[in-house]
């Protein structure tokens, strides 16, 4: 059985070991509302045991999943050693002659105040970490010379920062209140031990959080990097595919957003495969010159049918292959193909039709193109085509059907202005959000890959905020947050305290940073 430490917050804290020991866990025990993020490095079929559900049963069953030969990881808050509450645990395991391992997690005394802009122990002559809970008299604590972090401290932080003054501290000393520390949810109150009680008054700071005294808070005015990032705790919703999703959510995530992907639409095989069939066929068989693939679930649909056939990338050796734009070539490249055309310019039919070359009978011993698509036809495509003097095979390879409805919060979220953006990838994400979900409230900001979507989120009444610079999700997720950091200075040199776009709508909460 392995006790591991889940870190302060922040899922890429987890240790190497921490993540390896999750990847082959059998059971996993864990506080599924704090850390079930990191169940995505676990097995589909782990079994998970939620700690809130298990009061006071989490030794035994765990110990009992061990005893038969299962690999449990138990999961720990920050790091086991630091204040833990599962001595109990592990003595259970070496009553019962368990083997168990200790993975030290990060542990939140220090990357709290980092993630802070607070450097606890850089220039000090002391670092000290106290547990509010195990202490009685702070009399001890106000003689340190360095910083002092303190647990659990949060509900008596007026009554600490009075007993520290009382017992020799300067009431001038510098103190923060970091809540929900290293995750996009982290926010943080600057004071002194004098004015401490008038700040917290209506900062509603609660556990989990953290307090940290000394002259370190002062190194945050130039160290503070997490909350001042351009889209820090922004709520960007992302209208695609789970699969087209992912990287940029991962592009949002780096700028402190907090994607949430709702799909829009959902991609299904055509009704009748026939016609795929015989194009996959012809393409082996050399009845095509080119291939033009038009999005990336084109390519999916046709490296899935190769693999029902037992084929590879080897099978296009000797055709020509067209990408629509970045994120169908790179769909491409990860299946073993590179590209021979890809639009330099504008990123659609339209632009791969400006750089297609016409037919020539002297270079070209084949006039045939296959056109896998959806099942939404590309009429413009195939008539630039023809008039380049090329045969088109004009193949359904998916259909694209409207997503069910997102669950009612993220619905009521979307009309109430609960999300602070929403990236509109094409006219059909526009239209199928709207449709599912409803209109985005006004305080959202809307940006759109270009400018055909852009005319249709005005169709539907939404004004349009940003435009990306290119045709690509990454320009787009990239504007975003060069306007979300223009946004931010411009509060700043207002002498205003940056507030997310949902913390201007009616009702919303506001408190000072």
């Amino acid at each position: 059985m392995a006790f591991v430490g889940a870190g302060p917050g922040d899922e890429g804290l987890l240790t190497l070991r921490g993540a390896d020991l999750l990847s082959r866990a059998d059971v996993v025990v864990l506080d599924v509302d704090a850390y079930g993020g990191l169940l995505g490095r676990c097995r589909e079929d782990v079994k998970i045991v939620d700690i809130a559900a298990e009061v006071g049963a989490v030794s035994l069953k765990a110990v009992r999943e061990a005893k038969t030969g299962c690999r449990v990881v138990r999961l720990c808050p920050g790091d086991p050693g630091f204040f833990s509450s599962v001595a109990d645990e592990v003595a259970a395991c070496a009553k019962a002659d368990v083997e168990f391992e200790i993975v030290p997690g990060v542990p939140p005394a220090t990357a709290v105040p980092t993630y802070a802009g607070i450097a606890p122990a850089m220039g000090m002559p002391e670092f000290r970490v106290v547990d509010a809970d195990q202490v009685d008299d702070w009399a001890p604590h106000a003689a340190c010379e360095g910083t002092l972090v303190i647990y659990n401290g949060v509900s008596a932080a007026v009554a600490i920062a009075k007993a520290l003054v009382a017992s020799g501290k300067p009431d001038s000393t510098p103190v923060a209140v970091t809540q929900n520390g290293t995750t996009t949810e982290q926010y943080t109150v600057v004071s002194t031990l004098a004015r401490l009680a008038a700040d917290l008054k209506h900062a509603g700071i609660a556990e989990p959080a953290m307090i940290v005294v000394g002259d370190a808070v002062g190194t945050r005015d130039k160290l503070s990097w997490f909350e001042s990032k351009p889209l820090f705790g922004w709520r960007v919703l992302v209208p695609r595919t789970k699969e087209q999703a992912a990287g940029l959510s991962e592009q949002l995530r780096s700028y402190g957003a907090v994607p949430e992907e709702v799909p829009t639409i959902s991609v299904e095989p055509p009704r009748t495969p026939q016609q795929m069939d015989r194009a996959i066929k012809g393409l082996v068989t050399g009845r095509y010159e080119w291939v033009a693939f038009t999005s990336a679930n084109a390519v999916k649909a046709i490296r899935e049918k190769f693999e029902e056939y037992g084929l590879d990338a080897r099978a296009f050796a000797g055709l020509k292959v067209a990408a629509v734009g970045e994120a169908t070539a790179n769909a491409l490249v990860s299946f073993g193909v590179k590209p021979d055309l890809v639009p330099v310019g504008e990123h659609s039919s339209e632009g791969l039709l400006a750089e297609w070359p016409p037919y020539d009978s002297m270079l070209d011993p084949i006039n045939r193109v296959l056109l896998p698509r959806a099942d939404i036809a590309t009429e413009s495509l195939i008539a630039g085509l023809t008039e380049l003097g090329w045969e088109c095979d004009d193949v359904t390879a998916y259909r694209t059907v409207r997503a069910a409805p997102p669950p009612a919060p993220i619905r009521e979220a979307i009309k109430g202005g609960g999300f602070d953006a929403v990236l509109f990838t094409s006219s059909s994400t526009v239209r199928n959000l709207v449709g599912i979900a409803g209109k985005p409230h006004n305080v959202t900001v809307i940006a759109v890959i270009g400018p055909q979507t852009a005319k249709t989120a005005e169709e539907f009444g939404l004004r349009v905020d940003i435009m990306a610079d290119s045709p690509s999700a990454s320009a787009l997720a990239a504007a975003l947050a060069d306007y979300g950091a223009k946004q931010r200075q411009a509060a700043l040199a207002a002498g205003d305290v940056p507030r997310r776009p949902s913390q201007t709508r009616r009702g919303a909460r506001r408190r000072a940073r």
